[in-house]
């Protein structure tokens, strides 16, 4: 056969051979320092979102977090350190101030876990992908979301243990927990976005994920979990006012455990925090995550 009919033969069986091997394919164009299209970086995060929930599952399976003594750690872990605290805190203070003390500790602990969980499993999720980062197309943002995914399956099972710390001591469920939906969707967007922060920081400076437990241990004692924001001095209301966790787990926690209504401002100073950072976190994340590549 000549070269020419070669070539003939080659043009014509190349479009079904294509075809039958490639189907429905996406192609990404490299794109100049600063945001992607985002139109078709959302549009293709949500045709993906499968890709992120199995991502999820297996890191699941591979810490055995969904197993029984799994999920068992997950729940005894700021059980017992939740009881720790109110001890402390009860020899430091001469006794029991208030009856629902310890209800108000584990409701604190939970969501700040949570937080934390986002974080640290976000400051890891890019470096830890490093193999099908390089390998694979798609949105990065999908590894920080996994995360995050991770992070809320295993606050879920923390739910009836504090149904059950509540009733044991007689705090009991008011009506204003419903409210306490929606601000733990504040705290899931701000723990997403400091996810996605953090995410990139790790890429970039790899010591991050190793002071970050001292980081969150320090935000944990500056944070309204085990005291009561009304217990602030008046010189130590800079922490109202620059740390985001004060009105999120503080209002957190009157609407769980005080069962009183929060101020509108507190509503609108943890919905500023929570949306604000995951606008900047996802801004920093996706102008910088066509470079992950190279830095892994």
């Amino acid at each position: 056969m000549s070269d020419q009919s070669r070539q003939d033969a080659s043009a014509s069986s190349s479009p079904a051979v294509v075809d039958d091997y490639l189907g429905e394919f996406h192609v990404y164009e490299p794109h100049k320092a600063g945001l992607p299209p985002l139109r078709d970086y959302f549009k293709e995060l949500w045709r993906r979102r499968e890709f992120a929930i199995e991502m999820s599952r297996a890191q699941v399976r591979a810490q055995n977090s969904d197993t029984v003594f799994g999920v068992l750690w997950n729940v005894l872990n700021p059980l017992l350190l939740g009881a720790v605290y109110f001890v402390l805190i009860a020899i430091l203070s001469g006794g029991f101030k208030q009856k629902d003390q310890f209800a108000h500790i584990m409701a604190g602990l939970f969501a700040f876990y949570f937080v934390s969980g986002c974080m640290a499993g976000g400051a890891s999720s890019v470096t830890s992908a490093g193999k099908i980062i390089m390998n694979t197309a798609f949105p990065r943002m999908l590894v920080v979301l996994s995360a995050v995914y991770i992070a809320f399956r295993k606050f879920l099972p923390t739910i009836p243990v504090y149904v059950a710390v509540a009733l044991f001591t007689k705090v009991g469920i008011p009506w204003t927990a419903v409210f306490a939906i929606p601000m733990f969707f504040l705290i899931m967007l701000f723990g997403t976005g400091m996810a996605l922060l953090l995410a990139t920081s790790q890429v970039y400076f790899r010591d991050t994920s190793s002071f970050l437990p001292y980081v969150t241990r320090i935000w944990l004692y500056t944070s309204p979990v085990l005291w009561y924001p009304e217990q602030v001095r008046e010189a130590l209301r800079v922490l109202e006012i620059f740390n985001p966790l004060f009105s999120l787990l503080g209002g957190w926690g009157d609407l769980l455990v005080k069962g009183e209504l929060i101020p509108w401002t507190t509503w609108v100073v943890a919905a500023l925090w929570s949306v604000g950072t995951l606008i900047v976190g996802a801004i920093v994340f996706m102008s910088r995550e066509r470079d992950f590549a190279v830095r892994l």
